[in-house]
């Protein structure tokens, strides 16, 4: 595995070319993510076994949504059943993957119990609003900075993983370490790139929700609604869609097929 270094720059190229993907095949994109959202909900509405059967499954069905991308930007069809395709190789790494993130998750969550006593995990795993709210007074922040300090490396091993492990047949530990290392090169796009998510994720639709609310002050659930399907059917298909871009150009295009 040979990844590239790349410029800061890169990191809002990352962002544009997801849009310039979902701007090829916009409806079934929107329907592939909204595909993917349903199976995960659905799958955590059964209490434990369900959120482990989500894990199992989302590194897989991550990798079909970066085929529909790829299909999408090499002019080849895309349906319903590309979202499961991930699946076709390497299976049991994908699984183990989508377990290890699960149990690494807990760990770095375990770790915050140094600074709260375990206050962020029993607000985490609460599942009722009785329970969060005999925790919700207590201060997160040193366990919140602590979590998402712990949580950095995890996201850097995982990025690549499951496309590495499917499309690469790479095994278990070297599909996390190319990931971790092609991350740990490319720090400086990965900022931007970040920034870029905030600003189009985040900040946009802040903006489109407070202009709807000034033009429509009586007419909130409206404005609401607009803007979650602007999310939903715009928005998160482009972040889908720039994760195959990112990997595209740190790895190259010479993924096997």
């Amino acid at each position: 595995m040979r990844a590239q270094t790349l410029p800061a720059a890169s990191g809002w190229q990352w962002v544009l070319g997801g849009f310039a993907i979902y701007r090829r095949n916009p409806l079934m994109l929107s329907l592939l993510v909204i595909t993917y959202w349903f199976i995960v909900v659905f799958l955590n509405l059964f209490p434990m076994v369900g959120a482990l059967a989500a894990s199992l499954v989302i590194p897989g069905l991550s990798v079909g949504l970066m085929q529909a991308a790829r299909n999408t930007e090499r002019h080849l069809p895309v349906a319903i059943q590309t979202l499961f395709g991930g699946f076709r190789d390497n299976t049991r790494t994908l699984l183990v993957l989508g377990a290890l993130y699960l149990l690494a998750t807990f760990a770095v969550l375990g770790l915050s119990t140094i600074a709260d006593s375990g206050a962020l995990l029993k607000y985490m795993l609460a599942d009722s609003r009785a329970e969060r709210a005999l925790v919700e007074d207590a201060d997160f922040s040193l366990s919140a900075l602590i979590v998402a300090a712990g949580m950095v490396p995890v996201l850097m091993a995982w990025w690549f993983a499951p496309v590495l492990a499917a499309w690469h047949r790479l095994p278990l530990g070297k599909s996390l370490f190319f990931s971790f290392v092609a991350c740990r090169m490319n720090w400086r796009p990965f900022l931007v790139y970040g920034l870029g998510l905030l600003i189009v994720a985040a900040m946009l639709p802040g903006l489109a929700l407070g202009l709807l609310l000034s033009l429509l002050p009586g007419l909130q659930e409206l404005a609401t609604t607009l803007v979650t399907l602007l999310m939903a059917l715009v928005i998160a298909p482009t972040v889908f869609a720039s994760f195959y871009v990112v990997y595209r150009d740190i790895f190259g295009i010479s993924e096997i097929v």
